[in-house]
Formats: C-alpha cells, sequence, structure tokens
C-alpha cells in the first residue's frame, strides 16, 4: 500500500475513527522510541562480581572415572 492510498483511505474515514487512527500513531510512535532508548553497557560492569578458582580448569574429582 503506497502513502497516497493510506491518506485517501484515512481521509475517508468518519472524524472519530480519524482520531482512533491519530492515537495509535501516536502509540506507534512512543513504542518506536522505547526500543531505540536501549542504553550501551558499560564496559567492566560486573568487575569482582565473581571470582573463579585458580584451580578452575583442572580436571574435576568427580570426572576421574571417565578420562
Amino acid at each position: 500500500m503506497t502513502d497516497i492510498q493510506l491518506y485517501s483511505q484515512i481521509s475517508s474515514l468518519p472524524s472519530d475513527l480519524k482520531k482512533q487512527v491519530s492515537d495509535f500513531v501516536s502509540s506507534l510512535k512512543k513504542k518506536s522510541k522505547a526500543a531505540k532508548k536501549l542504553k550501551e553497557r558499560q564496559f567492566g560492569y560486573a568487575k569482582d562480581f565473581f571470582k573463579m578458582s585458580a584451580d578452575f580448569d583442572e580436571p574435576l574429582e568427580e570426572f576421574k572415572d571417565y578420562m
């Protein structure tokens, strides 16, 4: 559907329905703006949030039977 076709369909609507279309378009614009406002993550935000043990890469005792 082209813009002209859309405009002609909207212009043929009664006033109360034009108001509903206008409200709907406004809500779509708000949703679009809200979706664009995602903040960029801050580098190092989770620093020191968790600690890895020094033997993290060592084999686990529980899996010795399988190795």
